[in-house]
């Protein structure tokens, strides 16, 4: 099956990017999840549309992924949440407050689907995160929750 990926699909490829897949995994996963779209020349043609897009966000080469990857990890992120008493969290941390919190200490503004969490922040104090800025290049950060 030849489908068109929207949004990208690790160990398969980028936005835009022309694949060809098993049936069941394009029709069962991929297509419902709004992953990737059915291949066609009318949607080959809204390829270059994705791309264009994708080129605007994302890091341009390797140098200057390594200027973000020293920007972020000069940074002293903090991120109030509500908690209890016991230092438990009212739900948890998501990756969108995160990016957030990154950008208001100062920092640039990152793809929230690119970050690595360390599993769920479901308490304060501060946790090890990291963020895939480039294929070839891994910011890593600490996050403090404190309560707010």
């Amino acid at each position: 099956m030849k489908i068109i990926l929207t949004q990208e699909v690790s160990g398969l490829g980028a936005p835009g990017d022309i694949v060809e897949v098993k049936d069941g995994y394009g029709r069962n996963y991929l297509l419902p999840q709004g992953f990737a779209i059915a291949w066609t020349k009318g949607a080959e043609k809204q390829v270059t549309v994705i791309k264009r897009a994708r080129e605007v966000r994302e890091i341009r080469d390797l140098g200057h992924a390594n200027e973000v990857k020293t920007q972020i990890e000069g940074l002293k992120v903090n991120l109030k949440a509500r908690a209890g008493d016991g230092g438990r969290l009212f739900g948890s941390v998501t990756p969108a407050e995160i990016v957030d919190a990154v950008k208001a200490a100062g920092g640039p503004s990152l793809d929230r689907r690119r970050l690595e969490l360390p599993g769920h922040i479901k308490a304060l104090g501060s946790y090890p995160v990291s963020i895939k800025l480039h294929p070839e290049v891994t910011a890593k950060f600490d996050l403090n929750v404190v309560k707010g």
